[in-house]
């Protein structure tokens, strides 16, 4: 991204030992905190969000209202965090593809909303892969013969997604690239809606989130094929790997982390981390992110910049290799 380099700096202040846990500048909080979810209810980033916006509001004793803000893939609810005041009352849950939508946007040679440089990261919450699932009626048991399907009927395999380059959609672009396959691709306003479409029988697959897919996985409405990892996912052993069958650029991380609009005062910024990483080791917290699905994955400094750095520059050349999506 052209302008990352802003961003990781605004993460690499963040990065000093982490101390106990002590409130933030002055008397902050001393009213709401607002954390934006950029998509509808129950999808990866609010699923997330309301376990972290429970603990935090045990620690600071102040509300922390969920404002989920759907739209264009996310692009609405980031740019209205990137562009609200910046004395962190207003923060984004983020996902993945927060980083991916301002290159979509120049693609297509639009002015982005927004910059990854109007937001200062603070920290991460999960870095899951996402998981390829289709019903449990459907006849497909193997990722093999899933392509094979899709190989023998372009177009005729449909898939849900939460918009054009969500973290939804871009796995499922990598997956169709690397196997040579022509998929009906079905955007929706989130992943929540997403996931409904799929249980509902409106399309055939989905790459999605393990915590929004765990339980319907667990019931048995759906199957999961692959997921696109480095490795297996500890709640799944049994799921194979994207790499492990063959395609090894097929690798993608649904993560989610708090980040606040650039410019939020030093001090305030500190005393978020601070609670953040004091809400991270919130037994509530952590039982209700394993619980959903997801796995733990706190980091926040130079630990955060390292893997934002490295996801950045594979999903710009991930939305490079995919192009113009109308």
């Amino acid at each position: 991204m052209r302008r990352r380099s802003a961003l990781l700096g605004a993460a690499g202040a963040l990065a000093s030992p982490l101390p106990a846990f002590t409130q933030g500048a002055g008397d902050f909080p001393n009213r709401a905190v607002t954390m934006v979810v950029a998509f509808p209810p129950g999808g990866q980033a609010d699923v997330v969000a309301r376990p972290v916006a429970a603990a935090l509001e045990r620690i600071w004793r102040q509300p922390v209202p969920i404002s989920n803000r759907g739209g264009a893939s996310g692009e609405i609810g980031n740019a209205s965090v990137a562009r609200a005041q910046p004395d962190g009352y207003t923060l984004l849950m983020a996902l993945s593809s927060v980083s991916v939508l301002p290159e979509a946007a120049r693609l297509f040679g639009r002015q982005p909303a927004y910059e990854l440089d109007q937001f200062a990261p603070v920290a991460l919450f999960t870095a899951d892969p996402t998981v390829l699932v289709v019903p449990a009626s459907a006849p497909w048991r193997t990722v093999e013969e899933f392509v094979a399907a899709a190989k023998a009927r372009p177009g005729s395999i449909s898939y849900s997604s939460a918009g054009n380059y969500s973290a939804l959609h871009v796995p499922m672009a990598m997956l169709a690239g690397a196997a040579g396959i022509d998929m009906l691709h079905v955007p929706f306003q989130g992943g929540g809606p997403a996931l409904t479409a799929l249980l509902g029988g409106q399309v055939q697959a989905l790459s999605s989130g393990p915590g929004p897919a765990a339980p319907h996985i667990r019931d048995g409405r759906l199957r999961a094929l692959a997921c696109w990892g480095a490795k297996r996912l500890a709640e799944f052993p049994d799921v194979p790997t994207l790499i492990e069958r063959g395609f090894p650029e097929c690798e993608y991380y649904i993560w989610t982390g708090v980040c606040a609009p650039a410019g939020t005062p030093a001090p305030v910024l500190e005393g978020l981390r601070r609670a953040l990483a004091a809400a991270a080791q919130d037994g509530e917290l952590r039982r209700a992110v394993s619980a959903s699905g997801n796995t733990l994955d706190h980091r926040d400094g130079e630990a955060f910049a390292a893997f934002f750095r490295e996801d950045s520059a594979r999903l710009a050349r991930a939305v490079r290799r995919i192009g113009k999506v109308e």
